[in-house]
This record gives structure tokens, C-alpha cells and sequence, in this order.
């Protein structure tokens, strides 16, 4: 949210990209490997992954994007972009290593 406040332009997007381009992004990546990834199978790998790393579920669901919305949920679990990247740093979660 700083971020975004403190740009001069708050009609541009954050990521400039629309859905057809994104779209495209994928078509190329499947046509140059072959392989049929979409951002589906990597949200369901991402989530299979830090559950066996021993992530709850609760911060699992927040790096996806749902936070729960009830009063109790939101006071009783911090979800501060300082908290969720400890807890991404110490998952130590790495792709082709």
C-alpha cells in the first residue's frame, strides 16, 4: 500500500500487463517446453510444497491471496508482510535446487 501511495501515477497498473498478454506469456512458455503448467497446477504445488514444509495452513491460504475476513481470524493471526516473509524465509521452500 506505500507503495502504491507514493507513486505520481495511481492510474497505472502494478503489474502493466493485461489478461491477454498474460495469456500469451503462458501459450509461449507451453509451446518452448512442451510442458503444460498453468497458474493453477503452480498455486497447487506451491501450497502441496509448504504444507510438507510444516507451513499452517492459515499462512498458506494468505500467500495464495485468501485471508480470512472474520473479526476473530484477522486479530488473532498476524498476516503483516514482515510476518509472512519470516515465515516464507524459514519454509526455505526452493524449485530446482
Amino acid at each position: 500500500m506505500k507503495y502504491l501511495e507514493s507513486r505520481k501515477d495511481s492510474n497505472q497498473k502494478l503489474f502493466p500487463f493485461d489478461h491477454n498478454k498474460f495469456d500469451e506469456l503462458w501459450r509461449k512458455g507451453k509451446e518452448r517446453t512442451e510442458i503444460h503448467i498453468t497458474p493453477q497446477v503452480l498455486r497447487e504445488f506451491f501450497c502441496q510444497q509448504m504444507g510438507e514444509l510444516g507451513v499452517p495452513d492459515r499462512y498458506i491460504d494468505a500467500f495464495c491471496g485468501r485471508v480470512p475476513k472474520s473479526i476473530l481470524a484477522r486479530h488473532y493471526t498476524d498476516y503483516s508482510p514482515e510476518r509472512l516473509k519470516r515465515i516464507y524465509d524459514k519454509a526455505k521452500l526452493r524449485i530446482l535446487s
